[in-house]
């Protein structure tokens, strides 16, 4: 084996650990016309599930209140009922598929479980985030190109009713 395929071996060993280290799926990683996408086998870990763009994403049969993502905030009174969109990785977060484009949602928005609410970049992977819930947006927490962290509260919603 050459030492431009020992060094290759090596870098594919690495991301291969830091996958198993960050908990990763898939990574799908292009430079010009090199490409190399790895896949891990699926654990069933819900706060992952359907995160990477391309990979089918599980979703237990949950009501949406007792999504651990979907979890009523304990809070004041005009809080009450809200539900929190949480991040379900550590990345940053972005509110809009690209600078020029419009938000995906604001204050104000109607989204259903399946709404592409904001994008979450972690490792160089942009992750399209969904609410998860149906209602209106009440309140964007994150700001956009910050960073997050697991669990942190994204958006509020009011649940339709």
């Amino acid at each position: 084996m050459s030492d431009k395929q020992v060094q290759k071996l090596d870098e594919i060993k690495e991301l291969v650990e830091l996958m198993i280290a960050k908990d990763l799926i898939e990574v799908e990683i292009v430079d010009g016309d090199n490409k190399i996408h790895l896949k891990r086998p699926q654990v069933q870990h819900a706060v992952f599930q359907g995160m990477v763009p391309g990979a089918m994403p599980v979703h237990p049969e949950i009501p949406a209140m007792a999504s651990p993502a979907t979890t009523p905030a304990a809070g004041t009174a005009e809080e009450a009922g809200l539900i929190d969109v949480k991040s379900p990785i550590v990345g940053t977060f972005y509110s809009a598929p690209s600078p020029d484009s419009e938000p995906y949602v604001q204050v104000g928005a109607d989204v259903s479980p399946d709404s592409v609410v904001c994008i979450i970049e972690a490792m160089k992977v942009m992750n399209e985030i969904k609410a998860e819930c149906a209602g209106t947006v009440v309140k964007v927490l994150a700001t956009n190109g910050k960073a997050v962290e697991y669990g942190q509260v994204l958006f509020k919603v009011r649940p339709h009713g």
